[in-house]
């Protein structure tokens, strides 16, 4: 392997402590500590895990552990009615719908019932479309932690030729918004796009968030590219990406490992994004 390996874990500790600073500094400024409300609906096992851990993390940091949950057969109204309960309340800084919610659910309709400036996933149509202007606003987690991850290791990004794979309102369509907005060239391609290890060859930074295991090879990377795996798929030999690790590894001059790449990325993230809403809340500036 010649690839440097990107430790995703390092760098969310950093930002944490950064976050928990931060809470510090808020509360001596005479401020509140932010206040995350994680909103649990039913009993999915791998949600309980996530959820569990954006608590522990957010009480280590400084914030209020505002979690609700609500049972799996909650209806339409009592899930909406508990949005906006929390909307209005000054305690809360950010709201947190842990997805996917039940199916009967409809979960765009609850998300959008979350104010903007409590929207800490950055997943509301407000917040989508200050991003799209470059106007400030919060950005979803996932994109703003490989932005992150880049700026840490000093990865060059005004002029450079940069691939997203993937155009998820979650990570594709942000991510390359906030890659435009560093002046990079972006190119945004998916699974069906023709010759895609060509398009992907011309990429000095590849990000590849298509939800497809292993759909990224060796022979889809130039040499000394920067290959951030944004992908994480449970299969029978653990965990693996987008990307076959070893075979681009082998080619790329820097790479993100799953696990402990992107993946912690997205919870400091949203705990940036907290002490963010909870500063513009109180008006207490950085």
């Amino acid at each position: 392997m010649t690839a440097r390996v990107i430790d995703g874990t390092a760098v969310a500790r950093r930002v944490r402590e950064r976050v928990a600073r931060g809470v510090a500094g808020l509360v001596a400024a005479g401020g509140v500590a932010p206040g995350l409300a994680t909103v649990l609906v039913g009993e999915d096992p791998a949600s309980e895990v996530y959820v569990r851990n954006k608590r522990r993390l957010s009480v280590e940091a400084g914030m209020q552990d505002l979690h609700r949950h609500l049972p799996g057969d909650v209806d339409q109204a009592t899930a909406a009615t508990l949005v906006d309960e929390l909307a209005a309340d000054p305690a809360v800084s950010g709201i947190l719908l842990q997805l996917p919610t039940p199916r009967h659910l409809d979960s765009d309709a609850l998300i959008a019932r979350i104010p903007a400036a409590k929207d800490v996933d950055g997943l509301t149509t407000a917040n989508a479309g200050l991003l799209a202007q470059g106007r400030p606003g919060l950005r979803p987690c996932t994109p703003a932690g490989v932005l992150t991850l880049l700026d840490e290791y000093e990865v060059p990004l005004q002029g450079a030729e940069v691939v997203v794979v993937g155009r998820s309102v979650l990570v594709g369509k942000p991510m390359a918004q906030l890659l435009l907005a560093r002046h990079a060239t972006v190119t945004i391609c998916h699974s069906r796009t023709r010759d895609l290890p060509e398009v992907c060859r011309r990429a000095d930074v590849l990000v590849v968030a298509a939800g497809i295991p292993g759909l990224v090879g060796g022979d889809a990377v130039k040499p000394g590219a920067t290959v951030v795996d944004v992908g994480i798929h449970r299969g029978e030999d653990g965990l693996r990406g987008d990307v076959e690790f070893d075979a681009v590894a082998e080619v790329a001059g820097a790479i993100t490992p799953v696990p402990g790449g992107v993946g912690p990325m997205t919870i400091a993230m949203l705990l940036a994004n907290t002490l963010t809403a909870a500063r513009v809340q109180q008006g207490i500036a950085d």
